[in-house]
């Protein structure tokens, strides 16, 4: 079964590897702990604290199990190496919302790094899509899931 990478940018791998290694260190733990306290109060089939401690645990584990994949599998983009000439992942793009008349400025990275309130778009959202491959100058049409399409007119590409 192949796996498909996980694109990231430098700045992405990073920060997943600092969660990573709170979550090990830190919280982990913590969650170990707080299910030790909890199974001291007694009996467990009746112990909600130690099925609380137990869920946030599960929870944990399986963040970090995600997080080793995702780190695993990635594929890192080195900013140095963009081909500025056309967007691409990594690449800031500023654009011109024709329907809205206003410049808008995104980041364009993998899904497992988006993030849309910190100026973040993924790869493979509409948006993404559309605008990949582009050059300053170009437009770009984007059908937005109600139907309605956007249009945007690329204005720069940097890093």
């Amino acid at each position: 079964m192949a796996t498909e990478s996980i694109i990231l940018t430098k700045e992405g791998y990073k920060k997943l590897e600092e969660e990573l290694e709170i979550l090990v260190k830190e919280k982990r733990g913590e969650a170990a702990e707080r299910v030790k306290q909890a199974r001291e109060f007694g009996d467990l089939s009746e112990n909600a604290e130690y099925d609380a401690a137990k869920e946030d645990q599960g929870r944990l584990e399986a963040k970090i199990i995600e997080i080793e994949a995702t780190l695993k599998y990635a594929k890192v983009i080195d900013d140095s190496e963009l081909d500025l000439s056309v967007i691409s992942v990594g690449c800031v793009v500023k654009m011109h919302d024709e329907d809205l008349d206003e410049v808008v400025e995104y980041k364009l990275v993998g899904a497992a790094e988006a993030n849309y309130e910190e100026g973040s778009i993924s790869n493979k959202s509409p948006l993404g899509q559309a605008i990949l491959g582009k050059k300053v100058g170009d437009r770009a049409e984007v059908k937005a899931p109600n139907g309605i399409i956007y249009v945007y007119k690329i204005l720069s590409i940097s890093k």
